[in-house]
């Protein structure tokens, strides 16, 4: 499948893959960077920091604040209803919590608000499962072996996000990590292990120790799998194809419900609730900076658009996670993740003059910026479909571990190459920075609760996690912990909570005339609910996108 001229590419690869292969077995990695050349390469490549991508706000809880122009532009759009139009004494559904989502975080929220005695009911835009939860592909991380423990998984996750983290979540976040392994492994997730039971861990990019648990490369996969099975052993309630698209209140202000519509009819459907949570993913459909993107088509910002209408502030919206290695050849599979797993268990990154050019487990965003500091250097290798990449050189995974290895750990990442004719099992992967996690999102306290009353939020529509940038296996991690805890605080307060009657959308018609003042006008519509795929994406449209100038 590849072409003559990365054919000869690759033919410096392998010229000095035994040299390379016998320094990592030898212990002699590439060496790490110091702190001050991380911050030279951040400062000079990554996206966040080309300040001509990034639009302040006019209006709302963020006012003056950075953003990406197209998380500007969907903040700031109109909404779909005219609040004079929609009729909230006519209730279709009536229930204690009410999610919206149907991935990962917003399973394990329905679950735990069911265990708590709620009359719980998820709504999801697509089907149940359709989710960037699904995606994920490494693992998960939790110190629950000997050698580790949650304050050193604190130290990792603080310094990956650049101490930009909110404490008091991240002390959650690792504190309750291995209590949600062991809640997984009881609900039948397949996790890696020994003959003997033991779990199998390995590295991420940032870790200090090996605490990454997965099941092969579909870790997310096989999560969704036992979440959504629970989902309906519970015989809890969800309806697909069915968007929220702006959040209700009651006549104290707090959360109470929220406007559907029906994807398919476009029907408009009323959920009346005493506590609701969101839990609407991420944002890489919507492309930022042109950016191809590893997220699942309903990825769209949705919760941060309900959320920062309604008052909620956000937290850190300005910053996004830039896989370093997507997919950049064939262009079939263009930004199609491939797992950071690739790098923990042996594969190097190589330019085209067959040069180990980093420590391929740097964090993201520093390897990210790494890559395209290579190809923007002239060191990258042509994709002929407008871009460049960089070598990933897979073979010396077996060459580490033995053969049959790949086929072991990463099958459907091996699966997904057979498909083009690229064997990676003999010949490297070409790859680039792919738009991959929406780091930033709505602010909440630690139990899960955002400034506006009753509205909880769980998962990547989150902000302060992760600071500034995710390390591997936080996500799937995150999902279950601030998933199980907003279900479980969504369900105590839904207990104290008298269902009211005097349902408004006063907010919507307050953020319209705060557009009017601001003098905003514009004939986009939010939340996006699905991306358009048509004359006008730069994904499509431009040879060279913006992220490759």
């Amino acid at each position: 499948m590849y072409t003559k001229e990365q054919l000869e590419s690759i033919k410096r690869v392998e010229a000095t893959r035994e040299e390379r292969l016998k320094a990592v077995l030898a212990g002699n990695h590439p060496r790490r960077m110091t702190a001050e050349e991380k911050e030279q390469v951040l400062l000079e490549n990554h996206p966040d920091h080309i300040k001509s991508q990034f639009a302040e706000l006019k209006i709302g809880p963020n006012k003056g604040e950075k953003v990406p122009i197209e998380l500007a532009e969907t903040l700031q759009a109109n909404p779909r209803i005219n609040p004079a139009d929609i009729d909230l004494t006519k209730i279709d559904y009536d229930v204690d919590v009410l999610v919206i989502g149907g991935g990962g975080a917003g399973s394990a929220a329905a679950i735990m608000a069911n265990e708590n005695g709620a009359n719980v009911m998820i709504v999801t835009k697509l089907r149940h499962g359709d989710a960037n939860t699904m995606m994920a592909e490494g693992g998960i991380q939790a110190a629950d072996k000997p050698n580790d423990s949650p304050a050193q998984h604190y130290l990792d996750v603080m310094g990956g996000g650049h101490f930009k983290n909110v404490p008091e979540l991240v002390y959650k976040l690792v504190n309750d990590a291995p209590i949600c392994i062991k809640w997984l492994n009881d609900l039948g997730v397949m996790f890696d292990k020994e003959a003997d039971g033991t779990m199998v861990t390995t590295h991420g990019g940032g870790t200090s120790r090996k605490r990454m648990h997965a099941c092969k490369d579909y870790s997310g996969a096989e999560i969704m799998r036992v979440l959504r099975d629970e989902v309906q052993n519970r015989q809890i309630p969800v309806v697909d194809f069915t968007s929220a698209i702006e959040i209700i209140k009651d006549e104290n202000g707090k959360a109470a419900g929220a406007v559907l519509m029906n994807m398919e009819t476009k029907e408009i459907l009323i959920a009346r609730a005493k506590t609701v949570i969101i839990a609407t993913g991420g944002a890489g459909r919507m492309h930022y900076q042109g950016f191809p993107t590893s997220n699942h088509y309903g990825a769209t910002a949705d919760g941060l658009v309900l959320a920062y209408r309604a008052g909620a502030p956000l937290l850190y919206a300005y910053t996004l996670q830039y896989h370093p290695t997507g997919a950049a050849y064939p262009s079939q599979i263009f930004g199609a993740l491939v797992t950071e797993k690739v790098r923990s268990i042996g594969a190097q990154l190589i330019n085209c003059d067959g040069e180990a050019f980093m420590y391929p487990l740097e964090t993201r965003d520093v390897c990210a910026s790494t890559v395209i500091r290579e190809c923007r250097k002239g060191k990258g290798i042509d994709t002929f479909n407008g871009g460049q990449g960089v070598w990933l050189d897979s073979p010396m995974i077996d060459m580490i571990h033995g053969e049959g290895t790949i086929e072991k750990r990463i099958p459907a990442m091996m699966r997904m190459y057979l498909k083009y004719g690229i064997d990676m099992r003999k010949q490297p992967i070409l790859i680039y920075p792919t738009l991959h996690y929406q780091n930033g999102g709505i602010k909440i306290s630690d139990n899960g609760m955002s400034e506006v009353e009753n509205l909880f939020v769980a998962g990547e529509a989150v902000g302060g996690i992760h600071g500034e940038n995710r390390l591997m296996g936080n996500s799937l991690l995150d999902i279950i912990v601030f998933g199980r805890n907003a279900g479980i605080n969504a369900a105590a307060v839904a207990k104290n909570t008298t269902v009211s009657d005097k349902l408004n959308l006063d907010h919507v018609e307050s953020f319209k005339k705060e557009m009017a003042d601001a003098g905003i006008k514009t004939d986009k519509v939010s939340p996006k609910l699905l991306p358009r795929y048509t004359h006008g994406n730069p994904v499509f449209d431009e040879p060279k996108a913006k992220f490759m100038k």
